[in-house]
């Protein structure tokens, strides 16, 4: 079960893109220096699909995006909601995922996300817009994984 924390609409987390940012909580990484360590907690209302139905439904086409930030305790949850998302909204809404895991639970996940974050966040190497990060971003395009340099 994932649970939504909270959510916005934001402009930098997918280039390009007006992104409807799920904060889905429980994360299991405890990363140190964490932006949004709330998260680590189980908080927030069960992400259901009559809750994503109505987000959807609200901010219609004022998003092009919606991206799940975090999940990482279902990552079948968030393949099952992406798929959704897909279904209803495909070719006009895009679906991404920020992860903090180092590497792709599985490639059914190219074939439902147009963008994928990957890597937990480490203080000292920075996040996405450091050269020096480990994270990685990158968008999905016919079944191939492009890095997007920030």
């Amino acid at each position: 079960m994932l649970r939504l924390a909270s959510y916005d609409v934001v402009f930098r987390e997918i280039p390009r893109e007006v992104t409807l940012a799920l904060n889905i909580s429980g994360c299991p990484y405890r990363c140190h220096g964490c932006h949004s360590p709330h998260l680590q907690n189980e908080v927030g209302e069960e992400l259901t699909d009559s809750l994503l139905d109505g987000l959807l439904r609200a901010y219609g086409n004022a998003v092009t995006c919606v991206c799940f930030m975090g999940g990482d305790k279902s990552p079948d949850e968030i393949l099952r909601l992406a798929r959704i998302i897909r279904r209803q909204q495909s070719p006009v809404l895009k679906t991404a995922w920020y992860s903090g895991n180092e590497n792709l639970p599985s490639n059914d996940f190219i074939q439902q996300l147009d963008y994928l974050k990957l890597g937990k966040y480490v203080e000292q190497l920075g996040g996405l817009e450091s050269p020096t990060s480990n994270q990685r971003l990158y968008q999905i395009n016919k079944g191939e994984m492009e890095r997007i340099e920030l």
